[in-house]
C-alpha cells in the first residue's frame, strides 16, 4: 500500500504540475481561452477577471502537483486535487456534449484535446487522486510540516515569477503555429495528395408535394417533374489544414497584402496591436519611433491591427497599416503591441514592447544579428526557472529521507 500510495502521489503529482506548468508558459493564451467560454456561456461580464483567474489557476495546478511530488503538505495537497477534479470532472462532461469551445485548453497549446478526450482524461485521472485522498494520511516520504511550507511558499513565488516573465515578455516556449524558424507562406500551402475534407453530400428534391433526399449518384437529373428544394452537405472526416489558415492582410481599400508581405525577400518588422485604442501607450510609442527609424533606413514597417479603419485612421498616420482578425493577432503575438520580424517570409524574431530593442539598435546593428540575441535571451530565462525549479524539487523529494535519518540516529 505504501508502495501504491507514493506512485500515486506521483502520477498525480506529475500530471497537475505538467498542467499548470503548460499554461504557465502562457498565462495569457489561458485567459483568451476562459473568455472564450464567458462569450459561450453568456458571462462576459466576467471578461476582466480572466487574466487573473487564469493566474490563479495556473498557479494552483502547478503547486499542487509540486506539493505531491515532494511530499509538502500532503494533505492539503490531496484535499487541493480532489476539489479541483471534483469542479472539473463534471464541467468537462457538460462541455463535452454541448462543445460550446473546441479546444479545452487543459494544456494550454502544449497539446490539443477536445472536450471528449478532455473529460476521458480526467475520468482516468480521478483513479490517482482518489487513492491518494484515501492515503492522504500516510507518512511515508512525507516532509515535516515547516519544510513543507517553506517549499510550498518558494514554489509559489517561483512561479509566479515565472508567469510574471512570461506575461512581461513572451512565453518561453512558443507552441503556437507562428513559432520563430516557421515559414508563414510555406505553413499556409496544402501539400500535393494531401487528403481533403469529406462530406455526405444530400439533395433534397420535391415531386406530387413529397420531398425526399438523394445522394451525387441517384439524384434525378434527367426527370424534369422532381423540382429542387434545397442542398445540406456533412462533414464526414476531416482533411488537411494547414498549420496557418486564415492569415489574411488588407488594406484600409480591401487589397489583400499577405503574400507580397509574406513572401517578400528581404526583412519586414510587424507591430501587432490588436486593438489600437485598447494598447498600451508606451508600447505604442515605442513602436512609432521604431517605425520612423526603419522608415528611414528603408526597411519595411506595417501596423497591424483588427481595429477599424475609421478608428485606426488617426493613431496609424505616416505609417502603412494593415487590418487582420483578432483571433489571428493574438495567436501571432501576446503582447499588445508586440512586434514580429520576418526575415523572406520567415518568423525571425518577436518582442513584447516591454524587451522591444532600441531604435538605435536597429540603425546600427544587423537585425538578423537581433534577432539571435532575441532568441538567447529566451532560452536563458528558460534554462534559468528550469534550474532553479530542478535544484529546488531535487532537495524537496531527498529532505523527508534525509529528516527520517536524523531523527532515527537521534533516538
Amino acid at each position: 500500500m505504501k508502495l501504491l500510495t507514493q506512485i500515486a502521489r506521483f502520477l498525480t503529482g506529475l500530471l497537475f504540475a505538467f498542467s499548470g506548468f503548460v499554461k504557465g508558459i502562457d498565462p495569457m493564451g489561458t485567459a483568451f481561452k476562459l473568455g472564450d467560454y464567458f462569450t459561450a456561456f453568456r458571462m462576459d461580464f466576467l471578461g476582466d477577471l480572466a487574466l487573473p483567474l487564469s493566474i490563479v489557476l495556473c498557479l494552483v495546478e502547478f503547486v499542487t502537483g509540486m506539493m505531491l511530488l515532494s511530499g509538502a503538505l500532503i494533505k492539503p495537497a490531496s484535499w487541493m486535487a480532489a476539489i479541483f477534479m471534483a469542479i472539473f470532472t463534471p464541467l468537462t462532461l457538460v462541455l463535452a456534449i454541448w462543445n460550446p469551445v473546441s479546444d479545452c485548453g487543459c494544456f494550454g497549446d502544449a497539446i490539443i484535446l477536445t472536450n471528449w478526450q478532455t473529460f476521458i482524461k480526467n475520468v482516468i485521472i480521478i483513479i490517482p487522486v482518489v487513492f491518494t485522498f484515501i492515503m492522504r494520511n500516510d507518512e511515508t516520504g512525507v516532509m515535516p510540516v515547516k519544510s513543507g511550507l517553506n517549499f510550498t511558499i518558494a514554489y509559489i513565488f517561483l512561479f509566479l515569477l515565472f508567469m510574471r516573465m512570461n506575461l512581461t515578455y513572451l512565453p518561453v516556449i512558443d507552441f503556437r503555429p507562428y513559432r520563430i524558424g516557421t515559414n508563414i507562406p510555406e505553413s499556409m500551402t496544402i501539400p500535393p495528395g494531401a487528403e481533403p475534407d469529406r462530406y455526405d453530400i444530400r439533395f433534397i428534391y420535391e415531386k406530387n408535394g413529397v420531398q425526399q433526399e438523394f445522394t451525387l449518384e441517384n439524384y434525378p437529373a434527367d426527370d424534369t417533374a422532381w423540382k429542387f428544394i434545397d442542398q445540406k452537405s456533412v462533414l464526414i472526416s476531416k482533411g488537411y489544414e494547414p498549420p496557418i489558415h486564415g492569415f489574411t492582410l488588407m488594406t484600409e481599400q480591401g487589397v489583400d497584402m499577405t503574400e507580397q508581405v509574406t513572401r517578400q525577400n528581404s526583412d519586414v518588422v510587424l507591430m501587432i496591436a490588436r486593438r489600437l485604442e485598447e494598447s498600451d501607450r508606451d508600447g505604442l510609442m515605442k513602436g512609432y519611433n521604431l517605425g520612423i527609424e526603419l522608415q528611414k533606413r528603408g526597411t519595411d514597417f506595417h501596423i497591424v491591427t483588427a481595429t477599424s479603419p475609421s478608428t485606426a485612421g488617426p493613431l496609424v498616420t505616416g505609417f502603412s497599416a494593415l487590418y487582420a482578425d483578432e483571433t489571428t493577432l493574438k495567436t501571432i503575438l501576446r503582447s499588445d503591441p508586440g512586434f514580429v520580424l520576418l526575415h523572406n517570409g520567415t518568423v525571425a524574431a518577436k518582442w513584447s514592447y516591454h524587451n522591444l530593442p532600441d531604435p538605435a539598435r536597429f540603425r546600427d546593428g544587423d537585425l538578423n544579428a537581433l534577432a539571435l540575441r532575441a532568441q538567447a535571451a529566451a532560452g536563458n530565462r528558460l534554462t534559468a526557472f528550469t534550474a532553479l525549479l530542478s535544484v529546488l524539487l531535487a532537495v524537496a523529494l531527498t529532505l523527508p529521507f534525509r529528516t527520517k535519518r536524523t531523527l532515527e540516529n537521534n533516538r
